[in-house]
């Protein structure tokens, strides 16, 4: 998994070269949206209509005010606002990884300790929660082109490998290995079938529910 967390902040860039990076990767989110929204008819709606895609861009300018000084009340109160408009609850101080969509959005919970990967993907209802009061790593770490289904929740400070999909209403709370498939209720692990998009998965397994 690349490692998001050891990411440059960038904080010593210009603002002309921030607004560039910025620009880049809204372009980078919203191509990335279309790609696994096949409701998207064009960039434009995807850019105006996508509640996920809003609460994520809304999240890594909170995140940014996190990491700085001074700012962090500022953080909260803006990813209190992004939550009472789009629907989804990311804590400013989770990190998350390029091309991360969320698909329907309406009641995402992902709290302050999460790692999220690259490429990765949550439908609505997902919870990337805790399971402890402490002020430690508390909640978990996705690797990349991970696939969360809707009403998934993954508890506490596991490790979801890469290329994993955790099917939909799926309790996960234990570490799942990249590359395999967790369904149910404690979740099970499953190896996936080599070769098969998460879509085609659905024939061969289908309590993914994607």
């Amino acid at each position: 998994m690349h490692d998001v967390r050891r990411r440059a902040t960038g904080r010593g860039d210009t603002a002309p070269a921030l607004v560039r990076r910025a620009l880049a990767t809204v372009r980078e989110d919203v191509d990335a949206a279309i790609a696994r929204d096949p409701a998207a008819q064009s960039r434009l709606e995807t850019f105006l209509a996508s509640p996920g895609l809003h609460a994520i861009w809304v999240h890594r300018l909170a995140h940014r005010l996190w990491r700085t000084p001074g700012w962090r009340l500022p953080a909260r109160l803006l990813a209190q606002l992004s939550r009472a408009v789009t629907g989804v609850e990311i804590h400013p101080g989770a990190t998350i990884g390029r091309r991360f969509f969320i698909d329907h959005g309406m009641g995402v919970v992902i709290g302050e300790t999460a790692v999220v990967g690259d490429d990765v993907m949550l439908y609505h209802q997902v919870t990337l929660g805790g399971r402890s009061l402490k002020k430690v790593k508390r909640h978990p770490t996705l690797g990349d082109r991970v696939t969360v289904g809707a009403g998934a929740r993954i508890l506490g400070d596991v490790t979801i490998g890469d290329d994993v999909q955790v099917g939909a209403n799926s309790v996960v709370t234990k570490d799942v290995p990249a590359g395999s498939v967790a369904v149910g209720i404690p979740a099970q692990v499953r190896p996936a079938v080599p070769g098969l998009t998460p879509e085609e998965m659905l024939e061969e397994i289908p309590a993914i529910f994607i």
